[in-house]
């Protein structure tokens, strides 16, 4: 094969700035809201091309999606997860506490997330799967393990009990625009969820 029959290698795609660039997309969020946002300001927020963010992205919405499905940090390997021996202490280890700042950065993110599914309906199922799905099949497992284990009510409503902590977190966030707070949270556990399974 002589050089000029040398098939020329496609250019490899950089993911090396794809953390700075969600980063990037999530700040730009909580400042203009979706409707607001351009992937322009998103490209010159992270220092990139947007060439860059469109070879990577096909659309707002993808980069948007993404960008608050890292921001969720939800790990899928439930190997990895707290076992306790007590569904209680699993759920809290869980927990995280966010700064003041950090919740009302959420607040905005989410508001925004919210305006893109208004806008595109459409994108419901992949906002389910990016950011509800990772976190409701964490709370599935830690559940139907304590069924497994005789911890809890045999009977226990697993889907139900799976959402209601995201169920009261949602509702916290965009509709009362309180910021979400440990002590909050291990309310959920002990005021809703640990009552509900008790045997």
């Amino acid at each position: 094969m002589t050089q000029l029959d040398t098939p020329k290698l496609g250019r490899k795609r950089d993911h090396t700035r794809d953390a700075e660039i969600l980063d990037a997309a999530l700040e730009v969020l909580s400042e203009t809201g979706y409707d607001g946002m351009t992937v322009d300001m998103v490209a010159a927020r992270a220092k990139a091309g947007k060439a860059t963010l469109y070879r990577r992205w096909a659309s707002k919405s993808e980069l948007v999606i993404d960008a608050v499905a890292c921001m969720k940090q939800i790990d899928p390997d439930f190997s990895k997860l707290p076992d306790t021996g007590s569904l209680r202490d699993d759920l809290v280890a869980l927990i995280k506490a966010p700064t003041i700042a950090e919740g009302e950065r959420k607040m905005k993110i989410m508001a925004g997330v919210m305006s893109m599914i208004s806008s595109a309906p459409e994108l419901s199922d992949s906002v389910h799967a990016a950011l509800v799905e990772p976190r409701l099949s964490v709370n599935r497992f830690l559940l139907q393990r304590a069924i497994d284990r005789g911890e809890i009510r045999a009977d226990a409503d697993v889907e139900t009990l799976a959402l209601v902590s995201q169920a009261m977190v949602s509702y916290r966030v965009l509709m009362l625009r309180e910021p979400i707070t440990r002590d909050f949270l291990v309310s959920i556990i002990d005021g809703v969820v640990m009552p509900a399974v008790r045997r």
